[in-house]
């Protein structure tokens, strides 16, 4: 199997895999009995429309190239909306399936339930939410959950390093975060920001490898995104250790598959359509490759795979919705 660890992150940034709205509309296999290429070999037709999460667009991009090379009639498009745009795109029936960096909510699920669309629930990977800084700050090693919080709530004013702690520096702070459609902005805002409002004067960005240049290119400047992103930009980056009441925890894979990186830790997930699945045999079978794959794809992209029976019970809800 080829690596997709780069690729899968470059190709956010050229927008390769941008795809219209169409897609989700189109047609192709109709379901005849029986999988397609991952157990009959079977050649399929048609397209699978994806959107949602730039987070989890590395495992999905890889995912659907080695897809893409077995079954090269069926045409995978992944976009990167965002978690909260490519829900938008699924209750619309745009999309057959969405990513996300946090469960669906309430007003998301009511809004496919109005749209006549029931839909399934499959769990790809873990991630830890990376803290990140400039390459040259020499003064922070670790951040406590409150030191976070007094970061990034917003207070009316800009910041300084020296507000977090009186010993840092008298600079202005630079803020870089994911944008409000993102699932990764949803996460923080909830167990950081405990659902306060942001620091007005952050740059927002669904596109996670421009979060990267900002921070890259400011030494003043700190961010968070998910750990896919850090692990591509090691060299380019320098993480931050958070503590959550247990000591100051680096995310590495260990750390963020034992538990120990919290409160930070967190799955990754696709949402399929039940009807797509039972109605498009590209869609189903492309389903199934997806979780058939993700443990070894999200680790290939920087992520962290589940336990394989987390895959097993995925392939069983599939294999329902197929009958």
């Amino acid at each position: 199997m080829k690596s997709f660890k780069f690729m899968a992150l470059t190709a956010m940034m050229s927008g390769v895999m941008a795809f219209t709205a169409a897609c989700g509309s189109d047609g192709g296999s109709e379901k005849s009995g029986g999988a397609g290429s991952s157990s009959s070999g079977e050649q399929l037709t048609g397209n699978v429309a994806v959107d949602g999460s730039s987070t989890v667009f590395p495992i999905m991009e890889a995912i659907s190239e080695e897809y893409m090379a077995e079954q090269p009639e069926v045409k995978v498009s992944v976009g990167v909306k965002g978690t909260g745009g490519g829900f938008e795109k699924f209750i619309a029936g745009e999309t057959d399936m969405s990513n996300a960096s946090r469960p669906i909510k309430d007003e998301e699920k009511a809004g496919l339930e109005k749209a006549g669309i029931e839909y399934t629930e499959l769990k790809l990977a873990f991630d830890g939410l990376s803290v990140v800084v400039n390459k040259e700050n020499d003064f922070i090693d670790s951040l406590t959950v409150d030191e976070l919080k007094k970061l990034w709530v917003d207070t009316g004013k800009p910041k300084k390093w020296s507000d977090i702690r009186p010993e840092w520096p008298k600079e202005e702070i630079k803020f870089y975060s994911p944008g409000t459609d993102s699932g990764t902005y949803d996460y923080f805002n909830e167990v950081i920001l405990e659902e306060q409002p942001i620091v007005s004067n952050a740059t927002l960005s669904e596109d996670d490898n421009q979060l990267v240049k900002g921070i890259e290119g400011d030494k003043n400047a700190i961010g968070y995104f998910g750990f896919a992103y850090y692990a591509a930009n090691k060299d380019k980056l320098k993480v931050v250790k958070v503590d959550g009441g247990n000591g100051a925890i680096e995310p590495t894979h260990e750390t963020i598959k034992n538990g120990e990186y919290t409160p930070l830790s967190r799955p990754l997930f696709t949402y399929v359509k039940n009807k797509a699945v039972a109605d498009k045999e590209q869609v189903s079978d492309f389903a199934e490759f997806v979780i058939e794959n993700a443990g070894d794809m999200s680790e290939e992209v920087g992520y962290v795979k589940l336990p394989e029976e987390e895959y097993k019970k995925d392939l069983d809800k599939l294999k329902e919705l197929q009958k």
